[in-house]
C-alpha cells in the first residue's frame, strides 16, 4: 500500500471514529434511563469491551508488564474507564447529545492545560488565548445552552468527563510507547471494570434492571456502543495515528458535533431515536463555534 493511500485510509479511519462517536451520543441517549441506568450501561460497555480486547490480545506476543507500571495502569483504568464513563453516561443522560459532542471537543484544550502544569510543557500566548476562549465557550454552554437545572448538571458532568479523559491520555502515553497498545488498553479496561464493581449504586441499579423487557432494537443500540464505540474506535484510532500526525488527527474532533446534528435529525426521521434536534439552536451553534475557535488556537502548531 503506497504512502498516500495509507494516509487516505488513515484519514478515513479517523473520520469513521468521530462518525461513530456522533451516532453513539444519539443512540446511547435512547437507552437511558428507560432500559438501562447509566451505571449499568457502563458496566455492560466495560465488560464487553474487555472481553473483545482480551480475545484479540490472545493472538499477541506475551509481554510482561513491569511492576512499577502497574500503579500507572491502575490510574489509567480509574480515570480512563471508571470516572470517565460514569461522568459521561450520567452527563449524557441528563444533558443533550449536542452538548455532549461540543464539550467532548474541549478535550485537546484540557490536555494542553494539564501538560503545562503536569509535564511542564510550554504554552505560548496564542494558546493561552485559545484556552480562555474555549473555556468561556464551554462555561457559557453550561449556563445558557441548557434550559433545566438537571441539564446544566449534566453539562458539568460532561466537562468532568473530558477532564478525566485528558488525565488518562497523559497517564497512558508513556505506557503506549513502552508496550503493545492493545495490551495496554486490555489492562486499562480490566482495572476500570474492577473499579466499577466498587461503585455502590451499581448494585441497586443492577437489581432494578429487567433485561427481559429490553426490545430487540434497543439491544442493537447497546451492542453498537460496546462493539463500535469502544472496540472499533480504538482500533481505528491506532491505525489512523500510525500514518498521520496527531496534529492532523486532532482536526477530526471538529466534525463530531456536526455528526451529532446529522444523526439527531436522521435517526429521528427513521424512528431510531427521539427527536433531540430541539437542543440545536442559534445559541448552541454559536457557542460551538466559540469552543472550536478556542480548540483551534490552542492546538495550532505554527
Amino acid at each position: 500500500m503506497e504512502k498516500v493511500s495509507k494516509e487516505r485510509w488513515a484519514a478515513g479511519a479517523l473520520l469513521a471514529v468521530n462518525m461513530i462517536y456522533g451516532a453513539s451520543h444519539v443512540l446511547a441517549k435512547g437507552v437511558m434511563p428507560t432500559y438501562l441506568s447509566p451505571t449499568v450501561f457502563i458496566l455492560f460497555r466495560a465488560l464487553g469491551a474487555l472481553l473483545l480486547f482480551a480475545l484479540v490480545a490472545l493472538f499477541l506476543k506475551t509481554v510482561r508488564i513491569a511492576r512499577k507500571d502497574m500503579l500507572r495502569l491502575l490510574a489509567c483504568g480509574l480515570f480512563g474507564v471508571t470516572i470517565n464513563q460514569l461522568l459521561f453516561f450520567h452527563g449524557l443522560n441528563a444533558s443533550s447529545p449536542m452538548n455532549a459532542g461540543i464539550i467532548m471537543a474541549m478535550n485537546p484544550i484540557m490536555v494542553s492545560v494539564l501538560s503545562y502544569f503536569w509535564l511542564g510543557e510550554r504554552l505560548i500566548p496564542r494558546q493561552w488565548l485559545g484556552i480562555f476562549i474555549g473555556s468561556m465557550g464551554a462555561m457559557a454552554l453550561t449556563l445558557y445552552g441548557s434550559s433545566t437545572v438537571q441539564a446544566k448538571l449534566g453539562d458539568l458532568f460532561l466537562v468532568g468527563n473530558s477532564l478525566s479523559y485528558a488525565i488518562y491520555l497523559i497517564l497512558v502515553k508513556p505506557l503506549m510507547q513502552k508496550y503493545p497498545p492493545l495490551l495496554v488498553i486490555t489492562w486499562v479496561f480490566a482495572f476500570g471494570s474492577l473499579f466499577l464493581w466498587m461503585f455502590p449504586p451499581l448494585y441497586g441499579d443492577l437489581a432494578a434492571t429487567r433485561l427481559n423487557l429490553i426490545p430487540y432494537e434497543v439491544w442493537l443500540k447497546i451492542v453498537f456502543v460496546i462493539v463500535g464505540v469502544t472496540f472499533l474506535t480504538y482500533l481505528f484510532t491506532v491505525f489512523g495515528l500510525k500514518y498521520v500526525s496527531s496534529t492532523v488527527a486532532s482536526v477530526f474532533i471538529y466534525v463530531q458535533p456536526v455528526f451529532v446534528m446529522l444523526f439527531s435529525w436522521l435517526f429521528a426521521k427513521i424512528g431510531w431515536a427521539e427527536d433531540y434536534t430541539t437542543a440545536i439552536n442559534i445559541t448552541t451553534l454559536s457557542l460551538m463555534l466559540v469552543v472550536f475557535l478556542g480548540v483551534y488556537l490552542t492546538t495550532r502548531r505554527t
